[in-house]
């Protein structure tokens, strides 16, 4: 997985995940440990996941911190202002503009407009 798509979305439900995964690899490894090259590779890669789901909890953590901070600082009056309906609806007229997307499709021409757009512009 990508690291941006690791820290987009929740990265607390992926660090559950990876933690997850890397207890299963562990559990794995108890289970072969008499063959001692899949036991090594098992135990590698519990590490790894762990290793990863911890960061991914951690930063999680910061996150939601770093979230709090800032919505504390933010006045009441000004974030029921931008989560009204009203604001919404806003952004996503102006976003699809943006993006260049026009908010109806065009009507497609019959093939007697095209032909006559190809004649006069000749």
């Amino acid at each position: 997985m990508a690291l941006k798509g690791l820290l987009n979305g929740k990265p607390s439900r992926n660090a559950k995940l990876y933690i997850g995964i890397g207890l299963i690899s562990l559990v794995k490894a108890v289970a072969v440990r008499n063959d001692r090259n899949r036991f090594r590779r098992e135990l590698t890669d519990a590490a790894m996941f762990i290793g990863v789901g911890l960061a991914l909890r951690q930063y999680s953590t910061l996150k939601a911190e770093k979230r709090r901070e800032i919505e504390s600082q933010v006045p009441d009056w000004a974030i029921d202002l931008a989560t009204s309906e009203q604001a919404q609806r806003g952004v996503r007229s102006l976003a699809k503009q943006r993006l260049g997307r026009q908010p109806e499709p065009q009507a497609e021409s019959s093939l007697k407009d095209r032909a006559q757009r190809v004649l006069s512009s000749r």
